[in-house]
């Protein structure tokens, strides 16, 4: 028998201050921009079965099952998902986190506005150190 634990204590989540069955910062915060359809629906499902620490412990058989998606396409959405913050994953143990922290930039994302900053404000350090 698979015992639940938390596996990120400081992101456990939170009902949002908003109405809304799923937070609206997954949409307002771009986390939705960053996941492709198979990481959406993973993020979706576990949402919905997991319990108020946000901790669910379906099997990846179950899941892929449920999702109709071959066991490499679900490991691939379940690592995109890790990667951008979204989720714990310790097997069997999915814990989907808060949305507090800031989503992580995508290497690909050119068009962020927080990369743009941070590549501003290296250029602008990089010209004092020279001045």
């Amino acid at each position: 028998m698979t015992i639940k634990r938390v596996l990120v204590r400081e992101r456990v989540r939170r009902i949002p201050a908003q109405f809304s069955w799923l937070d609206q910062r997954l949409v307002r915060d771009r986390h939705i921009e960053r996941c492709d359809a198979a990481s959406c629906a993973l993020y979706l499902f576990l949402v919905t079965v997991s319990d108020a620490q946000g901790l669910s412990y379906y099997s990846e058989a179950s899941i892929a099952k449920r999702l109709s998606m071959d066991p490499a396409r679900l490991g691939q959405a379940r690592a995109d998902l890790v990667r951008l913050g979204l989720i714990a994953y310790e097997s069997p143990l999915y814990q989907v986190l808060a949305l507090d922290a800031p989503a992580a930039p995508s290497p690909t994302d050119e068009t962020s506005p927080q990369l743009w900053r941070e590549r501003f404000a290296q250029g602008r350090a990089r010209l004092e150190k020279e001045r």
